[in-house]
C-alpha cells in the first residue's frame, strides 16, 4: 500500500506517523505538512523529527504545505499538544547537557504540499491512499490546481468532523474542520472517494497510559523513548478521560485496514457561514427514501472495533516479539 500523509503534527498525528512508518505493508511516499495544531514551519520540523526517530528504510518526500487556512486566521492547539506540538521536547536533555532531540536537518521538497499531492496522484492514481490528519487546506489547494488529477486517487481517508456527537472545539465542530471549514467544504463537494473518520468513532478508542508504558518498556529502543517522551503531555491533557484519545491513529488504522470500522454512506456538508456552527459537519441521516435525499459523497465510519484497533496500534509501535 502506498500512502501520502497530509498532517499537522500534533501528538496524535505523530503517533499515526510512527504507526505508518513502522507498518511493513506500507510505503509512505510523502508527508505533506499543513498549519493546524501548530504553524506549518513547526509541523515540518516535527515531521522531520519523527522521521529521524523512526529512521525508516526508505525515507518519504517531505513537503511544506499551506501556512494558513484558505480564508481565515489560523487557530492552533498548543494547549493540547504543547508549544512545539510534540509535548515540548526541548525540555529533555541528556546527562551531558546536550538536547535529547536536536533540531533536524531541513531536508524538504522544493514543491509545496498541494503540488506533491498532485504529482503522486498523477503517477500512482488508484494505488495511492491519501491520509488527511489535519485541516484540509492542502487538498483544497490541490483541487484548485488539478481537480481531475486528484480524483484519480484510490481513497482519501479524512480524520475530521463530528456527525452525530458533539464537537471538540465548539458544540458542533471538530478541530480540523473548524480551522479551515472552507477547505473541508470544497473537498466534500468535489466528488472524491472519501472515507470520513469522525469523532463519532475516534472518541471510542482511548489508550491507557499504563498500556503504552508496558509495551514500550518491552521494546527498550530509542524510538520507544521518543514515543514515551512526546506522548507524556498528551496523557496529562487527557487524564480526565483515563487515557489519550487516538483520533489520528484510528484514521491511519482505517487506511491500513478498513474492516476496523463499520461505514455508512452519507451526504456530509460542512458549515462555513454560521457564527455558532462554523466547521459543523452535517450528515443527512434522515430516514427518507434515497431519491428524496442528496446522494452520498463519502463513507462515514460509525462503529469501530476498538480492542482490535488498539492491538494493531500497539503492535505496530512495538511488536511484542521484539
Amino acid at each position: 500500500m502506498r500512502l501520502l500523509i497530509d498532517t499537522d503534527p500534533g501528538i496524535d498525528d505523530a503517533l499515526a506517523l510512527v504507526m505508518a512508518l513502522t507498518s511493513p505493508e506500507v510505503e509512505v511516499m510523502a508527508i505533506c505538512t499543513v498549519a493546524g495544531n501548530v504553524s506549518v514551519d513547526q509541523a515540518t520540523t516535527n515531521a522531520l523529527r519523527i522521521l529521524a526517530a523512526v529512521d525508516p528504510a526508505s525515507h518519504p518526500r517531505v513537503a511544506r504545505g499551506a501556512e494558513g487556512p484558505l480564508k481565515r486566521a489560523l487557530v492552533t492547539a498548543g494547549h493540547i499538544h504543547g508549544d512545539d506540538g510534540l509535548g515540548n521536547l526541548d525540555r529533555y536533555v541528556e546527562p551531558d547537557g546536550r538536547p535529547r532531540y536536536p533540531q533536524p536537518a531541513p531536508v524538504i521538497e522544493m514543491h509545496d504540499g498541494a503540488d506533491v499531492i498532485l504529482d503522486l496522484a498523477d503517477r500512482l492514481r488508484e494505488e495511492l491512499v491519501v491520509v488527511a490528519l489535519g485541516p484540509l487546506t492542502n487538498l483544497a489547494l490541490a483541487l484548485q490546481r488539478g481537480r481531475r488529477v486528484l480524483s484519480r486517487v484510490g481513497r482519501i481517508v479524512v480524520m475530521g468532523g463530528a456527525v452525530a456527537v458533539p464537537g471538540n472545539v465548539t458544540p458542533g465542530a471538530e478541530f480540523n474542520f473548524y480551522v479551515d471549514p472552507e477547505a473541508a467544504a470544497a473537498v466534500f463537494k468535489a466528488g472524491l472517494p472519501i472515507d470520513l473518520v469522525p469523532l463519532d468513532v475516534t472518541n471510542q478508542v482511548v489508550l491507557p497510559q499504563a498500556d503504552l508504558a508496558r509495551r514500550l518498556a518491552a521494546c527498550s529502543s530509542s524510538l520507544g523513548r521518543f514515543v514515551a517522551d512526546f506522548s507524556l503531555h498528551g496523557f496529562a491533557v487527557g487524564r480526565r478521560k483515563s487515557g489519550m484519545i487516538l483520533h489520528d491513529p484510528l484514521a491511519m488504522g482505517v487506511a491500513l485496514d478498513p474492516s476496523l470500522v463499520g461505514f455508512e454512506d452519507l451526504h456530509v456538508e460542512i458549515e462555513c457561514e454560521g457564527r455558532a456552527t462554523r466547521g459543523l459537519s452535517l450528515g443527512d441521516r434522515r430516514e427518507l427514501p434515497a431519491h428524496r435525499k442528496r446522494r452520498p459523497n463519502c463513507r462515514v465510519a460509525t462503529t469501530v472495533d476498538g480492542p482490535r484497533f488498539l492491538k494493531l496500534f500497539l503492535d505496530r509501535l512495538c511488536p511484542e516479539s521484539r
